[in-house]
């Protein structure tokens, strides 16, 4: 295994020297910077529509979404092959930090699954400038928030091992989820064909569950793997089970109910 040890606040990781100088990644304070701005834009950028026609970003917000539909491929396909390619457990699996080209292979994924969660803050810039701030809620900004800066960690420091599973679930996930909003995006005569939303939270939620029941065999099962990384992971799914929850029965259950009654 060829890594450095280095002290971090919870002292359970190792910085991978490999991925030490990619882009974004060597220091946290690009991603952090990254994220201030973008919860002052989350503040801001309402205000500052507020007085503003909305815009109409038709042609730009399709190829934005269908192009996340392509890296979402991308992503799943190099996952799973490069996974089954190593025999990876998808039960009990260590970070491989050799620089074989299987190794290698998996830390550019997980490092363009980071990449991703960048370019993906870009969801909430369209729902401001469409001046749609009712879908800008508390789960969106604390999803797309936290998902970069953890990224960015198991990029830094545990770039493959068990952090592949949860690349490749989120991956699948978002191949559906972008393809609906790129579908949403063509206009009111996609709506017979966008049945499925429900489906969608429900899939997201089924994502959530498989993860957090992987990180708890991991640390039930002594894997060699980072606890404190298999327990930030169970905390934060555990976290995300309950917020979609609670956005699936405001979304799908309480309006029923309230037409029943």
């Amino acid at each position: 295994m060829v890594a450095s040890l280095v002290v971090i606040p919870s002292s359970f990781a190792f910085i991978d020297p490999r991925t030490d100088s990619w882009f974004l990644v060597h220091s946290p304070l690009p991603v952090t910077i990254l994220i201030i701005f973008y919860l002052l834009l989350v503040v801001a950028g309402p205000r500052f529509m507020s007085r503003r026609e909305p815009l109409r970003l038709g042609g730009p917000l399709t190829a934005y979404n269908l192009g996340l539909v392509v890296l979402s491929l991308y992503i799943f396909y190099e996952f799973l092959t490069t996974s089954l390619q190593s025999n990876y457990s998808y039960f009990c699996q260590p970070v491989d930090y050799s620089r074989s080209e299987l190794a290698m292979r998996m830390a550019r994924v997980c490092w363009w699954c980071f990449f991703s969660k960048a370019v993906e803050l870009l969801d909430t810039i369209f729902f401001i400038l469409r001046k749609k701030p009712q879908q800008i809620t508390f789960l969106h900004v604390y999803h797309h928030g936290t998902m970069l800066f953890n990224w960015w960690a198991g990029v830094k420091y545990v770039p493959g091992g068990q952090a592949f599973f949860i690349g490749m679930l989120n991956s699948l996930v978002h191949i559906f989820m972008y393809l609906y909003y790129g579908l949403a995006s063509l206009g009111p005569q996609m709506q017979p064909y966008l049945w499925w939303k429900r489906y969608l939270t429900i899939l997201q939620l089924c994502q959530f569950v498989a993860i957090t029941a992987h990180s708890a065999y991991n640390l039930i099962a002594n894997c060699p793997f980072p606890d404190g990384f298999n327990v930030a992971v169970l905390l934060y799914t555990l976290s995300l089970i309950s917020l979609f929850l609670n956005f699936y029965h405001h979304a799908y259950l309480r309006g029923k109910r309230e037409k029943l009654i």
